[in-house]
């Protein structure tokens, strides 16, 4: 099966059965009237146009060795960070102010992991020896050794409520955009934190300023926005409570991620289940 990339070999578009792509608009790929597969080639499939694909169409994501250590660092820096206050002693030190603060340690800082799939999963693990209590939340059950889990509507205000430390690991669908808005942030515990390694989409930015300048919420990690880049001059780039990092977080590993590609195929070949299928009626 010969491996082609597009904008540099003699492409057939009724040859191919499958393309590996992080963006593809409608138009593009209504040109290849055999597609059976569009996997991405990072762990969102937000960006891809779902809508427009034809019904047999299968979307995979990439699940992918790299990605999932990647974003579990993240969520440590991001956790441990915002739990020994490092927005408010660097806005000290720019202000040329020796500012004491009380700390507490990690047993004293709960954190509530929003989405429970790989990425989620591996970020509560690398929290565990840190010795935070843990607690995560997902549209379906799910039990996790050391975790307290709650699920849906019904466990979402319980779990917001004992969530020091607020991360969103979600992936961008209907139900989930602009869930870390103004609601969501009263219902945590005052003075709380949040961290957004999902998307953009998923934070209300005027809720966040609002929040932070209440006092409801003390300070915030956040690597992705929308739009992305920021445009000049946007309040998250001098907020002194506001951490920000350029969608960073976990980067698809070009030395791994082809042999998970590969891995697939085969796995279609032999007809296994593939890593990463999308619910298409989902949205992840």
């Amino acid at each position: 099966m010969p491996f082609l990339r597009w904008g540099h070999d003699e492409v057939d578009p009724e040859a191919v059965r499958y393309i590996a792509a992080w963006n593809a608009p409608g138009e593009f790929i209504a040109q290849f009237p055999n597609l059976e597969i569009l996997f991405s080639v990072g762990a969102g499939i937000d960006q891809l146009p779902l809508a427009d694909l034809p019904p047999q169409v299968r979307v995979v994501r990439m699940v992918e060795q790299g990605i999932i250590t990647g974003m579990a660092e993240y969520v440590a820096m991001a956790c441990l960070a915002l739990h020994r206050d490092l927005p408010f002693f660097i806005s000290e030190q720019r202000a040329g102010r020796w500012s004491y603060r009380h700390t507490r340690l990690a047993s004293e800082s709960r954190v509530g992991i929003m989405g429970l799939g790989e990425l989620g999963r591996a970020a509560l693990e690398i929290l565990k020896p840190l010795g935070f209590p843990l607690s995560g939340w997902s549209r379906s059950p799910r039990e996790i050794a050391g975790v307290t889990c709650f699920a849906g509507e019904a466990g979402f205000d319980a779990f917001l409520a004992q969530a020091d430390i607020l991360v969103c690991l979600l992936p961008l669908t209907d139900e989930t955009r602009g869930i870390l808005c103004r609601e969501t942030f009263a219902r945590m515990p005052a003075g709380s934190a949040v961290v957004n390694a999902g998307r953009g989409g998923h934070l209300v930015a005027e809720d966040l300023v609002e929040a932070l300048a209440s006092g409801q919420l003390r300070a915030a990690m956040l690597d992705v926005t929308a739009p992305e880049p920021l445009p000049e001059g946007h309040v998250f780039y001098s907020h002194p409570a506001i951490f920000l990092t350029p969608h960073v977080a976990a980067e698809t590993r070009h030395e791994t991620a082809g042999n998970v590609l590969a891995d697939n195929i085969e796995r279609l070949l032999a007809g296994e289940p593939l890593l990463g299928e999308v619910d298409r009626s989902r949205g992840y």
